[in-house]
């Protein structure tokens, strides 16, 4: 049975990348919650844009984003680490600075700017993930992934906070939280790019070929149907609770802010505490655990107006405990599978599937939602619960991830400012690891 890992935060921060790395992160996350809930309210109150212009231009943004992942997942495979990372907050940058010039009443300066943020939002989560990956092993991975997340919502939560104080202010106020976004994404892409952390990614053979990159397709189309939770406080619930329970908007924030909270205080706990199972076991269980939170809010919604939006609340925190264990497993069983000469590409498949599931589920929530909560709740259990059946049912090829951490293990750490590698990187010094890469932290 794999041991479980222990919480220790200066052992978390080294493992997600060190100081530099966290405080980008903190800066990235705070830039972003800044203005993305904001996004379609700057489109409709600064540039006088219709709701459904402004909500075309944003989708189109999300999924031409997706179409980036397979070049961000080459270059990955090629070697890059840092640069990956502060790319995608760069690329960000151009697209705040369209939104701050373009024009009042023109709808595609504003989908050029929805474009690039959308680029750089698709291209981070991978460009992350294997930079995390590359400097840390095993079930430490798998804590700082965990780390890296709660930080993250920590983040967005607090740049929220700031940007929902300012908002009184009107259009000046959203033109100075664009500004601010926009200087917080160059901040931390210097911070992410001063980390100077590359890969050198060897030819390993298997049988004398190199191994192949998992195909994973249960994984990836059940991945699909489990990013609909990231989605349900924003869009499901709201919906619920307005329209069908006629309850006051502030239960929506409630809800918002819970989640944050949870997410913040519980991803790396729950996270640990799960590491002594499987991650694929893992994985599937927090599918149940969605299935039953989704039958959960189908009850709420028959208790009506009154007892109805509490139990909603209370249901919530049910689901961001499967939302914890499924952002705390899944990342990090695709981490697992992949040799390292295909991580990128292994990662850029997954988010593929995650950024699709998130464009898509909006209309299908909303458009299950007008049938009436049975045929929302009801059909997102039935599709979560066959999601988890097929990840339990998926085979793991002769990796054996759990059992050949080994292979994941990476190799020699060197920095060009001298400082020590960490404990998990110096004990590979001088030798080639099975998974094929040294790391060069060299600057």
């Amino acid at each position: 049975m794999p041991t479980t890992t222990k919480i220790r935060p200066r052992a978390l921060v080294r493992a997600f990348g060190g100081p530099r790395y966290a405080a980008a992160l903190t800066v990235d996350a705070i830039g972003t919650g800044l203005l993305r809930p904001f996004l379609l309210l700057y489109g409709i109150t600064v540039l006088g844009l219709s709701a459904p212009a402004t909500g075309a231009a944003m989708t189109a943004g999300i999924v031409a984003g997706l179409a980036c992942m397979p070049g961000v997942g080459r270059w990955l495979d090629r070697g890059a680490r840092s640069a990956v990372v502060a790319a995608s907050m760069l690329v960000r940058v151009l697209g705040v600075a369209l939104l701050l010039v373009a024009p009042a009443g023109e709808v595609w300066p504003f989908a050029a700017a929805a474009l690039f943020l959308g680029v750089g939002n698709q291209a981070w989560p991978a460009a992350h993930a294997a930079l995390v990956a590359t400097v840390s092993h095993g079930r430490e991975r798998d804590a700082a992934l965990a780390a890296g997340r709660a930080l993250r919502n920590g983040g967005l939560g607090a740049g929220a906070l700031l940007a929902t104080a300012f908002l009184a202010g009107g259009a000046t106020a959203l033109q100075l939280l664009a500004a601010a976004t926009g200087i917080a994404y160059l901040a931390s892409a210097g911070l992410a790019w001063s980390v100077r952390l590359r890969a050198e990614v060897s030819g390993v053979s298997v049988g004398g070929a190199r191994e192949p990159a998992p195909r994973m397709w249960a994984l990836l189309g059940a991945n699909v149907v489990y990013a609909f939770c990231l989605n349900v406080p924003e869009i499901a619930l709201p919906l619920i609770l307005v329209t069908q329970l006629d309850a006051s908007p502030m239960w929506t924030a409630v809800v918002f802010v819970l989640n944050t909270v949870l997410v913040v205080a519980f991803q790396v706990p729950v996270t640990v505490l799960l590491s002594r199972y499987s991650r694929r076991a893992v994985l599937a269980f927090a599918g149940v655990v969605l299935a039953v939170s989704y039958l959960g809010f189908l009850a709420a919604a028959a208790l009506g107006h009154g007892w109805g939006a509490l139990a909603v609340v209370a249901v919530s925190v049910v689901c961001t405990l499967g939302e914890i264990v499924y952002a705390g497993s899944a990342t990090a069983l695709v981490t697992a599978l992949a040799p390292a000469h295909a991580l990128g590409r292994a990662l850029a498949r997954f988010q593929l599937s995650t950024g699709f599931g998130l464009a898509v589920s909006p209309a299908i929530i909303t458009a299950l939602a007008a049938h009436g909560p049975t045929a929302l709740w009801g059909g997102l259990t039935a599709a979560t619960l066959a999601s988890a059946a097929a990840v339990a049912a998926e085979k793991d090829r002769e990796r054996g991830v759990d059992a050949g951490e080994k292979g994941q293990e990476r190799g020699a750490v060197r920095r060009r400012d001298g400082a020590a590698p960490s404990a998990g990187a110096a004990r590979g010094t001088g030798r080639r690891r099975a998974g094929g890469l040294r790391v060069s932290r060299s600057g």
